[in-house]
């Protein structure tokens, strides 16, 4: 067998297609957490929980160890996990249940005095819906930092409301400045006491697209859902606390098209034992597939990956989730019903 003229064991030995390289992208450390226990392999340094409620699944995953941080590529820390299968649907009180859930889990990882200032960092480019999450969650939140200043009236007497303030701070194709650059400065100036940056993900399976929320106190890489990895945003960066709020909005295509073709000769395996195509497929290790999938689809380096149409509908419901779970979560004073009115 040969791969554009040049012998198999060549041009995978050029490519290193190893099964320890199978890496499809993910944002999300449940997922990674999976992926490296695949085969059965061991991996410690790393704890995992699960809890359900009605309609929803919550994994709970800590990163302890610098090994286990290579391995799964994720940076040390608590990695929370929110999955609504049915948060597509349009379902009010599944949305309810689901801010109500976050707003709780976001609380405990801020873990911040009733009169803290915090900072939201909406991350993206908000002419490209998939990649617009950060904006549409800020333009949703209820930001009173200036009310304190200037009305102080609206808010009574103040107490049960955090200093809020919220930034878009748009991409480096747009601004020409380095997301971190613009964060940094903020944060020098306004001088928060926490940052919670907002930004779209990726995932390795469709279900999860716009049905997952991550929460994680590791801080966050601009860009990353879309493979365009900008500055970290952190402590060591920010000198602060930095919460990042994810959900996943797109799917690598050659993980789309590699669980396809799994499936496919899995069929093709029952269905005609022995026959010649799943016998040539099985001779290729799993890491050697995804490499070779994904050169098909991406035959020029690009980063091809996959939203489903729907995606105006479902980015404005789960960025309305988010904001309602931030403006709870922020406001100890604040009720659902509050919420309601204020998150727009």
């Amino acid at each position: 067998m040969q791969i554009h003229g040049q012998p198999r064991s060549m041009k995978l030995h050029e490519r290193h297609r190893s099964l320890s390289q199978y890496s499809p992208r993910t944002d999300l450390a449940m997922e990674a957490h999976a992926l490296a226990k695949q085969g059965g392999r061991s991996l410690t340094g790393v704890d995992e929980s699960h809890e359900e409620f009605d309609g929803l699944n919550v994994t709970r995953v800590r990163v302890r160890t610098k090994v286990a941080e290579r391995r799964l590529g994720k940076r040390k820390g608590m990695y929370v996990t929110l999955e609504i299968p049915g948060l597509r649907h349009r379902d009010p009180d599944l949305q309810e249940r689901v801010t109500k859930v976050f707003a709780d889990e976001l609380h405990r990882l801020l873990d911040l005095p009733k009169d803290a200032s915090v900072l939201v960092i909406g991350l993206g480019n908000e002419h490209i819906t998939p990649d617009a999450l950060g904006p549409m969650v800020v333009n949703k939140l209820f930001v009173t930092r200036h009310l304190f200043h200037y009305m102080p009236e609206v808010l009574g007497d103040g107490k049960g409301y955090r200093s809020i303030s919220a930034v878009s701070p748009g991409v480096l194709g747009l601004t020409g400045i380095e997301t971190s650059e613009i964060v940094r400065g903020i944060v020098e100036r306004i001088k928060p006491d926490a940052v919670i940056a907002i930004d779209a993900l990726a995932s390795r399976s469709l279900t999860r697209v716009n049905a997952t929320i991550q929460l994680s106190d590791t801080g966050i890489q601009p860009g990353a859902g879309v493979g365009n990895n900008r500055k970290a945003l952190d402590k060591e960066s920010l000198g602060i606390p930095v919460i990042a709020v994810g959900v996943p909005t797109v799917v690598d295509a050659a993980t789309i098209a590699n669980d396809a073709i799994e499936l496919l000769m899995s069929q093709l395996r029952e269905q005609v034992p022995g026959n010649a195509a799943s016998a040539l497929f099985d001779q290729l290790g799993t890491g050697e597939k995804w490499h070779l999938i994904r050169e098909v689809l991406d035959p020029m380096g690009n980063n091809l990956v996959v939203t489903p149409k729907e995606v105006d509908d479902f980015m404005d419901d789960v960025a309305f989730v988010v904001a309602k779970g931030l403006n709870v979560a922020l406001h100890p004073a604040m009720t659902m019903d509050d919420a309601n009115l204020v998150t727009h």
